[in-house]
């Protein structure tokens, strides 16, 4: 399973980039607001400079509602870099969105996907990925993981190419998890990421390491 770093932020994503652990990036609006971003064309810098850092994919999500506004609106999104996935909302018109878009050889990122059923319509329109959104689910006492597991088996079971991304991702456990029922990717905020790495008995073996090693030189 593949790690992308979901931010805005782009010294995170350095951050994250220096680790050697990511291998893409996700933003949405909600991310790029947190950040001060607050225009297409600031939207449009901030995408290209993480593309520096950045050579995976980087999605990026439409803000229109009716289908040909997505079209127009993701056509120009997939000019801004050569490594970009245009973010669908999993709406009517999102499908067909994806659909145009999937057709004019533009990857896509099926996002806001909160069912099995939609998932489905996804692959079959046509998108790149689908981003099924674990931590909303479970906020609203659902099993998103167990909604991700269902996706990844239908998937294979009926040898769909679209890619399964563990989506709204809360804690380290969640990671994992998606890890074992067999997600493609996992997009996950840089804090989860530092605790990924974190361990009580880890810093502890190290303290005692180094205590032993510089005691010894005294």
């Amino acid at each position: 399973m593949k790690l992308f770093v979901d931010t805005a932020n782009v010294e995170e994503i350095y951050k994250a980039a220096e680790l050697g652990v990511v291998s893409g990036v996700t933003t949405n609006p909600s991310l790029a607001a947190k950040e001060g971003i607050s225009d297409p064309e600031n939207y449009k810098k901030t995408v290209q400079e993480i593309a520096k850092v950045i050579s995976g994919p980087i999605s990026v999500e439409v803000v229109s509602i009716e289908a040909k506004d997505m079209i127009e609106e993701g056509l120009k999104i997939a000019d801004w870099i050569d490594n970009v996935w245009v973010k669908i909302p999993s709406t009517l018109a999102g499908f067909e969105a994806i659909h145009k878009l999937s057709d004019q050889g533009i990857n896509t990122n099926q996002t806001l996907c909160f069912s099995t059923n939609q998932a489905i319509l996804g692959a079959q329109a046509g998108s790149t990925v689908v981003s099924p959104f674990v931590g909303r689910l479970d906020d609203i006492a659902q099993d998103g993981m167990a909604m991700v597991g269902e996706i990844v088996d239908i998937y294979r079971m009926h040898g769909i190419e679209t890619l399964v991304m563990a989506a709204s991702i809360r804690h380290p456990f969640h990671c994992s998890e998606a890890a074992r029922i067999g997600a493609d990717i996992s997009t996950v905020p840089f804090g989860i990421i530092k605790k990924m790495a974190e361990h009580p008995l880890t810093d502890k073996g190290m303290e005692l390491f180094l205590n032993d090693w510089f005691g010894s030189k005294k």
